[in-house]
């Protein structure tokens, strides 16, 4: 039995360090905290792709701060909600996905889950499916279920408004996405959930069934978003995203890219450095004490740590170091043997794979994203000419972007 830790700035860390709002109050749920009693808590992750992405990471930092106070952790793969899709912030209706489908999608989630939590030893994080309960549920259920909630509740949400003053469909199934999440909070009897800010309605409709259903209190916790700037957030949808299975130096690199903006909260948000030392470098920041570039370096080296070790970590580090900073070529590199001498540069891009398709090889070369570097040159030279001739005598390089590289043997 796991101790439970009571610590008040411990407690005062885990409910402040990138919270937006507790529901239904921060000294309700510290007093709970600092009872000693065990509570179960939980967040959802709808496989809407193959992989976690770092926005989930914030929910799944938080789940493990609770863990390491000795609380319950239920990391909750949503295989039915899925299936549904979050209607959320979207414009149209999301396309409904397969049981299949969603099953594909979240093979590998708790695998990438497991850079935060602890899923075996003491105190084990719990892996859940809600297709476990929502499939049981019959269509006397989901009436009872229903009578809930109002029809008011659900359209005066921001993007069903939208979509009416634009004249476009609001599909029933998708006034049933928030009831079904709630019902997760009922069948698994939850104290705590964490999620985005984004999802408060549907957190808050969990509260409302176990406050009726189970006549308890039921705690939501919101994140703040990892957004830039101008607060677009970090996403899928907005095709900004970091993927927690990417390579640790795509990884690295991708975080490179990010603007200075979004430093101090990403380290917040997505890494455990301390908070006193997360309020220095904001200050530093805004007194142009220190470069950017070197705090981002920093960043970019704990998140790929987290996912990918800290051996990998420093070695991307250093590839980005010699590859973008000092422009040499990576030590290493993927090795592609081909049979002809001579190809056109659209046909090698697709054979080598830096394009998913002549389309794809001929946009690449028009943009200045392609650069090739022979075996006697210093140097890499950008590809001009979507039909020029490349000769393999020994070897080539060609570089796409500034991370992908691969070398092309005769």
């Amino acid at each position: 039995m796991p101790k439970i830790i009571t610590d008040k700035k411990l407690i005062e860390e885990v409910l402040t360090r990138g919270v937006e709002k507790v529901y239904p109050s921060y000294q309700e749920l510290e007093k709970k905290l600092r009872s000693g009693e065990k509570i179960r808590l939980y967040c959802g992750y709808d496989p809407s792709a193959t992989a976690l992405h770092i926005g989930n990471a914030i929910t799944l930092n938080k789940l493990a701060q609770f863990q390491a106070l000795g609380h319950e952790v239920i990391f909750l793969v949503g295989d039915f909600t899925g299936m549904i899709g979050d209607p959320t912030d979207k414009k149209s209706a999301r396309q409904k996905l397969t049981r299949e489908q969603v099953l594909h999608n979240s093979c590998h989630y708790q695998k990438q889950a497991a850079a935060y939590l602890k899923f075996n030893g003491v105190n084990p994080a719990k892996l859940k499916y809600n297709s476990q309960w929502n499939d049981k549920l019959n269509f006397k259920d989901l009436i009872e279920l229903s009578s809930h909630f109002t029809v008011q509740q659900m359209i005066q949400r921001d993007m069903f408004q939208e979509r009416l003053k634009e004249e476009k469909p609001i599909y029933l199934h998708e006034f049933l996405y928030p009831l079904t999440q709630g019902y997760d909070s009922v069948a698994m009897e939850v104290d705590l959930e964490i999620g985005g800010n984004d999802q408060m309605f549907n957190m808050m409709c969990g509260r409302d069934l176990v406050r009726d259903l189970l006549n308890k209190e039921k705690f939501v916790l919101t994140m703040k978003l990892l957004a830039d700037e101008t607060g677009k957030k970090m996403g899928k949808t907005e095709g900004n995203v970091v993927f927690l299975d990417e390579n640790p130096h795509d990884m690295y690199g991708k975080i490179m890219s990010w603007p200075d903006g979004l430093i101090c909260p990403a380290f917040e948000l997505c890494t455990n450095v301390s908070s006193k030392e997360i309020d220095k470098m904001n200050m530093e920041l805004k007194k142009n004490k220190v470069n950017p570039r070197d705090l981002k370096m920093k960043l970019a080296l704990e998140i790929t740590k987290i996912n990918h070790g800290e051996k990998a970590a420093k070695a991307a580090q250093e590839n980005f170091i010699n590859t973008i900073q000092k422009k040499e070529a990576p030590k290493e590199m993927p090795n592609l043997k081909v049979k002809n001498r001579v190809y056109n540069i659209v046909d090698l891009l697709v054979e080598a794979k830096l394009a998913s398709s002549k389309s794809e090889a001929r946009r690449l070369i028009i943009q200045g994203g392609i650069k090739i570097k022979e075996e006697s040159a210093k140097e890499f030279i950008s590809i001009k000419d979507i039909n020029q001739k490349i000769e393999i005598t020994s070897e080539i390089l060609i570089q796409r972007g500034k991370l992908h590289f691969i070398r092309i043997i005769k």
